[in-house]
């Protein structure tokens, strides 16, 4: 999916090599307003395409064109993809990235990439979405959002307040590095013992936990709530996945558990935690989306001659 088709023309040699170098922030921008690796990949793919058809002549600046044929064909999958969810089994969370060996998707400015924030989005509309994608995570004008998106700068301004306060109204203040990976640590040691009461010690008293099996059996299809709940369901991981071990790996810019059976990632948990402590916890247990974070670990040797 990642790979360009085969050229011959020396100039479009040239424009491969330039699109090339755009291609992360277009993934990027894909990325955040679909929260899927695989339809962000489709979205690149076919704006390469597309780039091909292009008079090139004609565009002045080539990578707010392409910004721009991004934006809008993501945020036709978008609104197509509304649909598709309403028939997932259990929550559905955002496909995580690999952002160790590719940080340029995390590039320009980290937000809108979180698992946590890619969630709260999924709440605004397509549109909404872009909008807030392009100006926080991009730095893009008020004006070039308003061209992209076809709204006016007055109605683009008020969409991108509104989704900042509603995304500061549900989540809290960040945690450095160090304190996510020590809860972290604790987390897994205590799970891989079943012991339910040093899980509590590290989740918060309204922690919850989202599942996402997309029907596997075992997975809960329900978003489960408070410390001694969530504490009793992790202690049974080994129940549930036999043999598991544990690694650490990062996803969306930040530590994350690798579950691992056989040589084979079964299950990828990302947190979101607080001054007192793991406030959520994010399973993504759906091999499809487990397949394309791997395909994003793979991203950068790909684009490697």
């Amino acid at each position: 999916m990642e790979k360009l088709p085969p050229l011959t023309d020396g100039s479009l040699d040239e424009e491969a090599d330039a699109f090339q170098r755009l291609r992360p922030r277009l993934f990027g921008i894909a990325y955040r307003i679909l929260g899927s690796v695989s339809e962000a990949e489709d979205v690149v793919q076919d704006v390469w395409l597309r780039w091909q058809d292009t008079d090139r002549s004609a565009v002045l600046v080539p990578g707010a064109f392409l910004a721009k044929v991004t934006t809008r064909l993501a945020i036709n999958v978008a609104q197509s993809a509304r649909v598709r969810r309403e028939a997932y089994v259990g929550p559905w969370l955002p496909e995580p990235v690999d952002t160790s060996v590719d940080p340029q998707v995390g590039a320009e400015r980290g937000e809108a990439l979180e698992l946590a924030v890619l969630l709260v989005l999924e709440k605004l509309n397509p549109v909404e979405r872009a909008a807030y994608v392009l100006r926080e995570a991009f730095d893009y004008p008020y004006d070039e959002i308003a061209g992209i998106v076809q709204l006016t700068q007055a109605n683009v301004r008020q969409i991108v307040s509104r989704a900042r306060k509603r995304l500061s109204a549900e989540r809290r203040g960040p945690v450095d590095t160090v304190e996510h990976r020590r809860l972290l640590d604790a987390f897994v040691a205590a799970a891989q013992h079943g012991d339910v009461a040093a899980l509590e010690s590290v989740l918060s008293a309204d922690v919850v936990a989202y599942a996402d099996g997309n029907g596997l059996r075992g997975v809960a299809r329900l978003e489960v709530v408070g410390a001694g709940r969530v504490a009793r369901i992790s202690a049974f991981v080994d129940k549930l996945i036999p043999g598991a071990e544990f690694a650490f790996a990062e996803a969306n810019g930040l530590p994350v558990l690798l579950i691992r059976k056989g040589g084979e990632t079964v299950g990828l948990v990302s947190a979101t935690v607080g001054a007192d402590g793991i406030e959520a916890l994010y399973w993504v247990l759906a091999p499809e989306k487990l397949r394309a974070y791997e395909r994003s670990s793979d991203r950068l040797a790909r684009r490697k001659p």
